[in-house]
Parts: C-alpha cells; structure tokens; sequence
C-alpha cells in the first residue's frame, strides 16, 4: 500500500509539473524508470530534501583502511573491466597549497571508457555532462573515509528505452563503477 502511495504521489507530482505531456512519452520510458524515481524520492524526502543523496551512492570506508588502500581497490576493480583511469583531482592538496593550511581528504578519481562514452552521447548528448563517471573520496570530521558516486541507476534506467547494444554496455559501467566503489569501501585488492 506505501508503494502505491508513493507511486501515486509520485504520478500526481509529474503530472502536475508537466501536465499530459508525461503520459505522451510514458511508454517510451524504461520499464525500470518509475522505480528508479520512486527510490529517488524517498532518499530526497528521508534527508530532509538533500537533492545529493536521493542521486549518488554512498559507502562508508570500513575502518582502518588508508586512502592509499582505497585508490589501490579501485583501480584493481577496475582492470580489465575497460573503463580506464582517465584522471584524478586531488581537491584537498590543492585547497592546501592555495590555503596554506591543512585540509580534510577530498579526492575525485575519474573513469570512462570512450567507445561507451560515444555510445551514451550518440544516445543523448545530454550525457556528456556526466561524463567521466568519477568516486569522490570524502573525509569527514572524525577522519572517516566516505565514497560517493552518481546513482547510475538514473542513467541506465531514468528515461526513455535504451537500444539493447547500448543497454548492455550502460548496464557494464553502472556495474563497474558499483564494484569498484565496494571494493574502495572494503579494501578489496
């Protein structure tokens, strides 16, 4: 009965925001899309209206593993997968260097695969603003380590159907991406 609460106030919500015209595109849409907006809104509304945390994922970084233990898990989870590393900004040292004074770790690592990449913006060029799909290393104030990246869910499954070649490939980085944060979060390599 929640869910078709939800999904009730969810339909009326767009709707109302975009009249009839969501009912023109809705069977166009991915069968997954309303499922994915459904679990977006209840993260918005369970923080309190924080648009970041009804998009990205998060994962706490189990205790006792350095950021040099998280960079190393992320790029083993992601050899072979052909999503490369494509660059790192190390925000924190430079905030230092600009600051002069010490800074928490802040640290966005960036990967993509360019045949894919082409495909999503082939897709939509819209989706060249996501690109390349980054973890942020985040610590926080008790020196905890936080990962958070983009909730691809929205990508693979957030609008109207995809083509089944590119489906498959969007699938592979949304799973990608998925693995390596685990792996950053648990030290796994």
């Amino acid at each position: 009965m929640r869910n078709f609460f939800k999904a009730s106030i969810l339909g009326a919500a767009i709707l109302t925001l975009s009249g009839c015209g969501f009912m023109s595109i809705k069977g166009d849409l991915d069968p997954k899309a309303m499922d994915v907006y459904g679990e977006m809104y209840d993260k918005f509304v369970e923080s309190g209206g924080d648009l970041g945390a009804a998009t990205v994922w998060h994962m706490e970084v189990d205790e006792g593993l350095t950021k040099d233990d998280i960079k190393m898990s992320i790029e083993s989870a992601a050899v072979g997968t052909g999503l490369m590393n494509v660059g790192e900004m190390p925000l924190s040292k430079q905030l230092e260097l600009e600051t002069g004074e010490e800074q928490r770790y802040l640290m966005i690592y960036q990967y993509c695969s360019p045949q894919i990449a082409r495909l999503a913006v082939n897709f939509s060029p819209y989706f060249s603003a996501y690109l390349p799909c980054r973890i942020a290393v985040v610590e926080d104030d008790e020196g905890r380590y936080h990962l958070y990246g983009l909730n691809m869910d929205m990508f693979v499954h957030g609008g109207r159907e995809m083509p089944e070649e590119f489906k498959k490939e969007a699938m592979h980085v949304r799973d990608t991406m998925y693995k390596m944060m685990e792996a950053g979060a648990s030290g796994g390599f």
